[in-house]
């Protein structure tokens, strides 16, 4: 059963892509759009969204162990918690807006919600069940949905833990330099 809890949670944005064997991967996506594309590892109710064009890349890091991450290339970081919004510009054009929430349900709402962010993922985007850490009826999950248009990637990710009925919710907009 996972130990990982959703107050466990922090967000980084960073002004490079990170490696790989730093995470567990459980799924990986890419996604090509015109002059750009976007990198998306689900790793384990917490994800690595990378959005690169050329030899510039800006990545969106949920995660919880802090004592792994690297430093260099922080531009923001903050706890998940609650409601909040963000926005960084950088000066070579990119922009890249965030909000996030975590939200905790009474049971029923929560059940409710649970079931029908599992329909929505059988019509679009990515789905990822942790079976291995159910502890009742209910699974954890990824979910990630995204729109890429030409100067912009918008990506809405839900992490879901059933036993603490609370579901964390990210949405991001990356905006491509002209």
């Amino acid at each position: 059963m996972v130990t990982l809890q959703a107050i466990d949670l922090n967000l980084f944005l960073y002004d490079r892509p990170l490696h790989p064997e730093l995470f567990q991967h459980f799924a990986d996506y890419r996604i090509r759009q015109g002059r750009y594309h976007a990198d998306i590892w689900i790793t384990g109710l917490s994800h690595v969204l990378t959005v690169t064009m050329g030899h510039r890349s800006v990545t969106e890091l949920v995660y919880n162990d802090l004592d792994i991450l690297p430093t260099r290339g922080v531009l923001t970081r903050f706890r998940i918690k609650g409601e909040r919004d963000g926005e960084r510009e950088m000066s070579d054009g990119w922009r890249y807006m965030v909000s996030s929430q975590i939200e905790i349900m009474a049971e029923p709402l929560y059940k409710s919600v649970h079931n029908d962010l599992i329909r929505h993922a059988a019509k679009r985007g990515w789905y990822y069940a942790y079976e291995q850490w159910a502890d009742g009826e209910l699974v954890p999950f990824t979910y990630i949905d995204y729109e890429a248009r030409d100067r912009e990637f918008h990506v809405h990710v839900f992490h879901a833990f059933p036993q603490d009925h609370t579901l964390v919710k990210t949405q991001s907009i990356f905006e491509l330099p002209s």
